[in-house]
């Protein structure tokens, strides 16, 4: 089965800055998402689309704000969406992101509560937009609830439902039956959304793949609320490694959270838990000892360490001779 992502950096990221990104920093992760070919993207402040005046979110841009901004990116091929929390509904909400090219919205309630969410789900389907569904607290249900609650809504016009494990209490044996059920009670796909407060989002994510989730949220750096969500460029790494999301740039998006993105979060004291660097040596199976052949190199060439590092470890891991990262850095140069 293809898995693919949704970001939600400006949305549940926003936590870590109060309520709502700037509009300065919206339009920057925006150009850096959607050049990267992030499928899915999900905007606004953290409370979704009509809290700014529903419920106080005066913390962050208006919803026009970031709606406008997105007018930019809508023709890039990403889809861009809006949360909206089911007790915060608003007719001219809906109105609004459809008249503002919104691809989706995706309604949100915790687990048990799917009937306030169907006049919701009409109304945004009636739009012509696509209407996405995020079960909060999806744990309070069990597995068998969870599908139930999964029939009762794909009846009402969902596109996609996603399984909120909003506390980061979730196991990977809960994680692979909630999503295993769920994905066996409807024909609709199933997205998971991990948060790390157990230090298992990527343990759980892979849960979620290897039991018939068909989207993934993450978000930068793991940017989210509490401990954060499992971070994008983590995600994409780590599913590529089982040949999933190549579509995604994985060395565009490590660039641009180096150049860009960390730059602009240290006004706010976030610090990336996992930089880069150490990601690609992950994902390539390079030692860190070897680093500074590498960068030398790199910088001789002018080229990409990341992808150099890469190159050089699938052909050895075990111990890369100078030739060797000379020889394959000339080479990266020359096909630039």
């Amino acid at each position: 089965m293809k898995v693919t992502l949704m970001d939600c950096t400006l949305r549940d990221g926003a936590n870590v800055v109060g309520k709502g990104f700037s509009a300065e920093i919206t339009d920057m992760v925006l150009d850096g998402l959607t050049s990267c070919g992030v499928p899915l993207i999900e905007i606004g402040n953290s409370g979704g689309i009509g809290a700014y005046e529903v419920a106080g979110f005066t913390d962050a841009e208006t919803d026009l704000t970031y709606l406008d901004i997105a007018r930019k990116y809508l023709n890039r091929g990403s889809e861009i969406g809006m949360f909206l929390n089911a007790k915060r509904y608003r007719e001219k909400n809906v109105e609004l992101a459809k008249d503002c090219g919104l691809h989706f919205l995706r309604v949100g309630a915790d687990a048990g509560d799917g009937e306030i969410s169907v006049k919701v789900i009409k109304d945004i389907r009636k739009s012509g937009m696509r209407v996405f569904y995020s079960v909060m607290k999806a744990y309070i249900l069990s597995a068998d609830e969870l599908a139930e609650e999964g029939r009762k809504l794909e009846d009402a016009g969902l596109d996609e439902i996603t399984i909120m494990d909003s506390a980061g209490t979730m196991l990977p044996e809960q994680v692979a039956e909630y999503t295993e059920k769920l994905s066996c009670a409807v024909s609709i796909p199933v997205a998971f959304h991990c948060h790390n407060n157990l230090g298992l989002s990527a343990a759980n994510a892979i849960a979620a793949y290897q039991y018939g989730a068909a989207i993934l949220d993450c978000g930068l750096m793991g940017m989210a609320r509490s401990a954060g969500n499992l971070a994008t460029e983590i995600c994409v790494a780590m599913m590529q490694r089982y040949g999933q999301m190549e579509e995604i740039d994985l060395y565009g998006l490590l660039d641009f959270i180096d150049n860009r993105l960390e730059p602009a979060m240290k006004p706010f004291h976030y610090n990336n838990p996992v930089k880069p660097i150490d990601l690609v040596l992950g994902k390539s199976g390079c030692h860190s000892s070897f680093l500074k052949k590498f960068r030398a190199a790199a910088e001789a060439e002018n080229i990409n360490l990341y992808r150099l590092i890469m190159e050089v470890s699938a052909v050895d891991r075990k111990s890369p001779s100078d030739e060797l990262i000379h020889k394959t850095a000339k080479e990266i140069g020359r096909s630039r």
